[in-house]
């Protein structure tokens, strides 16, 4: 602080040749000034208003994310089961439906290793591709490059994809369902996980979405089906990543953090 003192009274003077010390000096101590500012300041209503809103919506969030997570401990998919919760902390490619990849911040120091589940309260969100020791990505349900094995709620067995076939149009972000075998599709058909082998990456019973049309081709050997998936992946935040299908106490979140 004495130097860019210094500096200031040089400059006041006229000294040549201190605009490039005090563009240095301001660069070194910008944040301690940043940080003695309010302390100077707080007698000025204009800063103790936007204090006050920066800490109203600094409450809000983390109410917002308490409020998830509670619900994420409640959602099907984390009952009796071990889980680390995590928040979304990153946006990678996009498809016509929305995000494919995002990132979390949770990561191999928390146990996360590749092919792991991850659900929010609604249902399946994707899996594991990649771990890092803080972050993980996670491919998204409707991805290009992602099919999980699905059970119907009528029995009929299949595989769910992105991508529309047949005669339906289809909106952005709904899925396709391709049976196996022919049987009886319905119109609010829930569409769950099958399941993995040794429950990798997916433990069975997911929610994955529900039956919005089917295609009616007297021609096609077994009828595929539109699904609206149960997770609107353009609004993830709070997730949980499913690590042992037998019931432990999930990882407690940090203050103002679900990661």
């Amino acid at each position: 602080m004495v130097l860019t003192l210094l500096v200031l009274v040089a400059d006041l003077a006229g000294a040549p040749g201190t605009g490039a010390v005090r563009t240095a000096a301001g660069t070194v101590f910008g944040p301690v000034e940043g940080w003695l500012r309010p302390a100077a300041s707080r007698d000025d209503p204009g800063v103790r208003g936007t204090r006050a809103a920066t800490d109203a919506d600094t409450t809000a969030a983390r109410a917002a994310e308490a409020a998830a997570f509670q619900r994420l401990l409640k959602a099907p998919e984390t009952t009796g089961r071990a889980f680390v919760p995590a928040r979304v902390v990153g946006v990678g490619r996009s498809g016509a439906g929305g995000p494919e990849r995002v990132t979390i911040d949770a990561g191999s120091k928390d146990g996360l290793r590749v092919d792991l589940a991850v659900v929010n309260a609604d249902g399946l969100v994707g899996r594991v591709v990649a771990v890092a020791p803080w972050t993980a990505d996670v491919l998204l349900v409707g991805a290009a490059d992602l099919t999980v094995s699905v059970r119907v709620g009528s029995g009929v067995l299949g595989s769910v994809g992105s991508g529309a076939t047949g005669p339906r149009r289809q909106a952005p972000g709904d899925l396709t369902l391709t049976p196996v075998q022919r049987g009886r599709l319905s119109r609010g058909d829930v569409v769950t996980t099958l399941g993995s082998l040794d429950g990798t990456p997916y433990l069975p019973g997911l929610r994955v979405g529900t039956v919005t049309a089917v295609d009616a081709d007297p021609a096609a050997l077994v009828p595929t089906a539109g699904v609206a998936p149960a997770v609107d992946v353009t609004t993830l935040d709070v997730v949980g990543v499913l690590v042992s299908p037998t019931r432990n106490t999930p990882r407690t979140p940090a203050t103002g953090s679900a990661g």
